[in-house]
């Protein structure tokens, strides 16, 4: 599959809310997953992966996500995402606006980076 054949469908999956199915059919085993901010911003490899994803989904009410994109150039792709999201511990609920980019590698995704805006 091209880098645009797989962009394509990781955005159609994410459109269906299938999230973690993206990652589990993109991923490469040792995939790197960097975020902007926290307490552990880089992870490495599929369980850390999922596990940022189960943090994610049991730590907040998730009430709308719009993707858009993507966006490709070589082996990299972007993607949009904004969310309407509650932080179950807070209470307080925020609208998120992410950018994803997506660097594959063997056509599998290497390297996942987000950016938050604000």
């Amino acid at each position: 599959m091209s880098t645009q054949d797989i962009a394509h469908d990781l955005v159609a999956l994410c459109k269906e809310g299938k999230f973690g199915e993206a990652g589990e059919k993109y991923w490469a085993d040792d995939v790197v997953s960097i975020e902007p901010m926290g307490e552990n911003p880089a992870s490495r490899g599929k369980d850390a992966a999922r596990g940022k994803g189960e943090w994610w989904n049991s730590n907040h009410e998730i009430h709308s996500v719009e993707v858009e994109g993507p966006y490709v150039n070589g082996d990299q792709f972007s993607v949009r995402f904004k969310m309407d999201v509650t932080m179950k511990v807070s209470g307080q609920r925020m609208q998120m606006d992410e950018h994803a980019l997506y660097t594959l590698k063997d056509g599998k995704i290497a390297e996942e980076r987000f950016f938050f805006g604000g």
